[in-house]
């Protein structure tokens, strides 16, 4: 390479990283300024009979209207500026509320609550505060039987006293949970014809029953019986989830049958390049990352500062939390590595979701299959995976969910003792 080529990659690169250095002290004013996102919505009945509707909501929501109709009855909540973002979709019907459904109205949402009878309705906003976003809340009451005031319930601007362990204003974390292969693609077979996509089933909705129980969290399973789903569909169903972690259970094969063990893999750098560079192409078509950057407009450095910030992040989480899992594999029988693994899987290249692939087993061997078809070697390795999922979230919790409030209260606890 010549002087003068090299004098000109030297400049191109010291640019790159001025610019981002630049994007980096702009991007929260970019953040900022991002639509605001409905992160949850909650339906729950008073003693009284009224019924309150809770949104979450990544933001404060400017302008909010809500007004009645009659004929048939129901409450119109116009919401500018705002997208829905709801992983678990909308809730089901509760006291007066009969059913939800929603709507874009230009930039905004509309939100429609077809109700059981005439209803007065209040609202009023709670501003974010430690540990919890900003919350919208709707109260109704049958026509004629007033709803309390605003002053009455959780005063405008100051967050929803916490009771107990109930937490009921703070999100649980999301937990995607994929069992590998399924109806078509069997995936691999042990010796005695015991077929991968069984055991990953089995093992994923152990899991999903552990997470359920888990005081804060709730799973989501990418397939819930015997079909084939595409990998990257499996991706777009975690991140329509918007699920705070991705874990793919499979059961490894190879022909040397008497090698066991598991193993934990997350996403390579050079699995990471490639996606990136994948978005980056794309990213006129690109869904939002999860904190509700849009790719979509971006110049290139720009858009590769925001995709390496949040595939940075995600990258770290990923092995932190691999990390605890294998710690508990070890616990339950042999690993094969006692390290986290990396590579290129397609369903670790979410940008912007901790991912891992869980190799529990290799079904090529005797005995190691024996023990996958096992409900209680399944329950154990849904045991330790829940325990290290359990473990990254405490000594990570994301802030405004429950494990972050409960995190804080046995702190306090502890430090009054």
């Amino acid at each position: 390479m010549t002087r003068t080529r090299i004098a000109q990659v030297t400049q191109a690169r010291a640019l790159v990283r001025l610019l981002a250095c630049v994007c980096l002290a702009v991007l929260p004013v970019s953040w900022a300024h991002a639509t605001v996102l409905v992160k949850d919505i909650r339906l729950s009945t008073e003693a009284n009979s009224n019924t309150r509707v809770v949104f979450e909501i990544s933001k404060p929501a400017a302008g909010a209207k809500v007004f009645t109709l009659d004929n048939p009855n129901r409450v119109v909540i116009d919401f500018a500026d705002m997208r829905l973002r709801v992983p678990a979709g909308l809730p089901p019907g509760q006291g007066l509320v009969k059913t939800m459904r929603t709507a874009p109205r230009g930039s905004g949402l509309r939100v429609v609550l077809d109700v059981t009878d005439p209803v007065q309705a209040r609202s009023f906003a709670v501003d974010a505060a430690a540990g919890a976003n900003a919350r919208f809340v709707i109260d109704l009451a049958k026509a004629g039987k007033a709803a309390p005031a605003a002053s009455e319930a959780v005063p405008a601007g100051r967050p929803t006293p916490v009771k107990s362990a109930e937490f009921a204003d703070a999100r649980e974390l999301v937990i995607a949970i994929d069992a590998g292969h399924g109806g078509t693609d069997p995936g691999a077979s042990g010796p005695r014809g015991t077929q991968e996509k069984n055991v990953t089933l089995a093992i994923a909705r152990q899991l999903k029953a552990r997470i359920d129980d888990e005081p804060g969290m709730r799973a989501v399973l990418t397939r819930e019986g015997d079909y084939f789903v595409p990998l990257r569909e499996r991706i777009r169903l975690a991140r329509q989830y918007q699920a705070d972690m991705f874990i793919s259970i499979h059961a490894d094969s190879v022909r040397d049958r008497d090698i066991t063990g598991s193993s934990v893999y997350t996403l390579s750098p050079r699995g990471a390049t490639d996606e990136a560079a994948r978005w980056l192409a794309e990213r006129e078509n690109a869904a939002d990352l999860m904190g509700g950057v849009s790719l979509e407009g971006k110049d290139t450095v720009l858009a590769s500062v925001l995709l390496d910030l949040s595939q940075g992040a995600s990258m770290s989480a990923s092995n932190q939390a691999a990390g605890e899992i294998l710690t508990q594999l070890d616990r339950v029988g042999n690993i094969l590595h006692s390290e986290v693994q990396h590579a290129g899987f397609v369903v670790l290249k979410s940008p912007d979701i901790p991912s891992m692939l869980v190799e529990t087993a290799f079904i090529s061997n005797p005995a190691e299959e024996q023990k996958l078809s096992d409900p209680r070697h399944q329950e154990r390795l849904a045991d330790a995976i829940r325990s290290g999922v359990r473990a990254y979230f405490y000594d990570h919790p994301p802030p405004g969910t429950r494990i972050a409030q409960l995190k804080s209260t046995r702190q306090a606890a502890n430090s009054a003792d």
